[in-house]
Parts: structure tokens; sequence; C-alpha cells
């Protein structure tokens, strides 16, 4: 069984190399040259997925898989658009150099019509913006949708202010030993800190610092710290540290609330070395509460591995409720390569002959049949589930090149 499972391994590498130089098989003609416009109602499962190499966030219809329309990222491939308020405009930190990879530096905050995808207009910022590799709270847009932050690290920390409404830079917001932002009221932001608090910074009507003030100590920074890769659920964020526990911070009060922790692992999982994991570990529905968690068998400092399995929660109950098998995404980039449909001979053979490196990065959609999409970056795949069942939908063919982030808009 070892010397056959060892041939069919060996058969299935010849077939991935072999297609990855062939031309997929003869497809239905697209038409080009169209012009179209999104309609002013997002699609129920449309999702954002950046590309690191391509540089540019396309707009995904998770249901087709057709690809809506895409923005582009100068020189950054980590893109995070964000929606404004009222649905009419898109908003992402953008860098650009004079001479493409070299030269002066330009950062910008770009404002994108949702319906068209044009540029409406830009700011410019400091040109300090940290590029880190999740892009989870790289920025973030207040609760009322009048500042847009984003974070800087340069090698300082800070936080850029950009007034969208009036379309203006405000200010730079020094967070010395505290990092990335997550929206926590109107007009207030938070950054993570190294010794286990967080920094909340509230605006002005004018979006000036009115205040900067250190929480309580809510987690340990030495034993146990949270990972940035947070998920949001109406006023509660919810982190989750290395070993699987649970920190709740409500921000709907003048003061950040720190609830009881809880553990995302039984005594049966950790025995079977089981933890959170990925780049985009964290998804969260919050009609129902569901809370989705990239996991993986591994050993200490392997929260950033790939997860083969994701679990699912009840938050409000803090108990587990499901877990999701996850296809093979290098059987899965190879079936699509050969031109070969799912649930077939060649698709059980590939998903067990093919070593499964894991999934990265997961999102949620936010509808009342909401689906689950899991990437990994290279080969880039785009897998679809139904939330609600675990079961496996479809892939969302030639998604990119190498994925750096997915979100439901």
């Amino acid at each position: 069984m070892r010397r056959c499972l060892a041939f069919l391994r060996s058969v299935a590498t010849l077939a991935l190399v072999a297609s990855c130089a062939s031309v997929p098989a003869a497809r239905a003609a697209e038409p080009l040259g169209q012009v179209r416009t999104l309609p002013a109602q997002p699609g129920p499962h449309w999702v954002w997925v950046s590309d690191i190499l391509l540089k540019r966030a396309a707009l995904i219809d998770a249901d087709g898989g057709s690809f809506l329309g895409m923005l582009p990222g100068g020189g950054s491939g980590i893109l995070a658009p964000q929606r404004s308020r009222d649905g009419r405009e898109f908003y992402q930190a953008e860098t650009y150099y004079a001479r493409g990879t070299r030269g002066e530096r330009t950062d910008i905050v770009s404002i994108t019509d949702a319906l068209t995808l044009q540029p409406k207009g830009e700011v410019v910022i400091p040109p300090k913006r940290c590029e880190h590799t999740s892009w989870v709270a790289g920025s973030a847009l207040s609760d009322d949708g009048r500042f847009f932050a984003v974070f800087n690290m340069n090698p300082a920390t800070s936080l850029s202010i950009v007034d969208v409404a009036e379309r203006r830079f405000v200010a730079e917001i020094d967070t010395p030993g505290c990092s990335l932002v997550y929206a926590a009221g109107t007009r207030r932001f938070l950054s993570l800190c190294a010794n286990g608090t967080a920094l909340v910074v509230t605006l002005d009507e004018r979006g000036r610092e009115a205040s900067k003030a250190h929480t309580e100590i809510w987690f340990d920074p030495k034993a146990d710290p949270v990972t940035e890769k947070a998920a949001r659920r109406g006023d509660q964020w919810f982190f989750v540290s290395f070993e699987g526990v649970v920190h709740p911070v409500d921000v709907s009060g003048p003061a950040l609330r720190f609830a009881e922790p809880w553990s995302l692992l039984s005594d049966a999982d950790r025995k079977e070395s089981w933890r959170v994991g990925g780049m985009q570990q964290l998804a969260l529905h919050a009609a129902t509460g569901r809370l989705y968690a990239l996991m993986h068998q591994g050993g200490v400092d392997t929260h950033k591995a790939p997860g083969t399995k994701v679990f699912v929660y009840d938050v409000d109950k803090r108990e587990r409720v499901e877990r999701i098998d996850l296809r093979n995404p290098t059987a899965s980039f190879v079936l699509e390569r050969i031109a070969m449909p799912p649930g077939g001979a060649i698709d059980w053979l590939l998903q067990r002959a093919l070593p499964n490196h894991g999934v990265e990065r997961i999102a949620v959609t936010q509808d009342d049949a909401p689906v689950l999409v899991a990437a990994t970056a290279f080969p880039a795949t785009l897998a679809v589930y139904d939330a609600r069942s675990g079961a496996y939908l479809r892939d969302v063919s030639e998604v990119g090149i190498a994925t750096s982030y997915v979100a439901a808009p």
C-alpha cells in the first residue's frame, strides 16, 4: 500500500507539473470590451480576493465564480477595500513608488465608486503605512463612517487619520508600543499593545486626537498572547490567543469591557494537538453568532500554520457546534488544471494522494444563507462551502496567483 501511494503521489506530481505548462480545456468564449455597472445592492456572496503578485483586489461572486471587477493597488498587493456606511464608496490604503519598485514613495487612501469601481478621489497620507502578511487590522473605518485610520510602522507606530467625507488628511497620532487598528465605536479606535493592554484613541469632531488612554491588562503577552486576527459581531470583538483562548472585548460603552475568556479547545482537542492557525483564522456570522476557526494539528508557535478543518462555535453558548472538513487545495488546483469536475474518481484519488498543506484564510458572508470561503496563497485556490451545513459547494477557478486577503464586503 505504501509503494502504491508513493507511486500515485509521483503520478499526481508529474500531472501537476505537466498541467501547469499546458493549455486548459477550451471554455466558452467570454465577450470582451464590456463596461458594466454593479448593482446598488451587493450580491449576498460577493467576496474580495486580494493578490500580492497581481497587486489587485478582485471582487468575485462566490455563487458562480464570476469576476465582477477589480481594484488596483499600485506597488502593494496586500489590499483590504472597505465599503462606506452608505454603500456608495470603497476605501483602501495604497503605496506607490516613482520608479515602480524604487524612487519617491507616495501613500494614499483611494476613494472608489462602489458601482463603477472607478476612482473618485484620493488623499495623500504620510509614507509610513505598514504592510504585514495577514493585513487584518491594517486599516479601519470608524463606526460613524467618517474617519478612515491607517496603521503606520516606520519603525515607530502611529495612525494616519483621513476624513473621507471632506477628502482630507487630518493628523498622524502616535501609538507607541501599540499596533494595528480596530474600529471601537463612534470616532474611536483601539490598538493592541505589547504589555497586554489596548490603546483607545478617541477623535474629536474634526478627527484630531481628543483622548488617548490604555485599558487594563486583559491578556498575558508572555504566557499566551492574542493574535491580531480578530472577528467582530456588533459591539464585540473576539480575539483568540495562541493557545485557543477567546477574549471578548465589548466596545459599546464609554470604556472597553473585557468578558471572561473561554477556550475553543477541549482536553481531547489538546491531546490531539489541535490549534488555531492561519493568516486569517477567524470568521463570524453576526446574525447566528457562529464563530468559524481555522484549525490544524501542530505544536507550540504554529499559530500561522494553515488549517485542514474549521471548528464552528456558538459564541452565546460558548460551545462547539460543528466541524467542517476542508478539501485538499493542492488537489483542487490540479483537478482544475486538468479540467476534471470534482466528485469523481480522479478527484477522490488526488484528494488522498497529494499532500494536504492546508488552507490559510477564511471568510463568511453575512446573509441568511451564508457561505464560507477558504483560500490558499500558492497555488491560489478559493473553495466555497455552505456555512450552515459545512457541505462543499464549488471551487472558483483561476482566482489569481498568490492570494493575500479575503473578505466579504
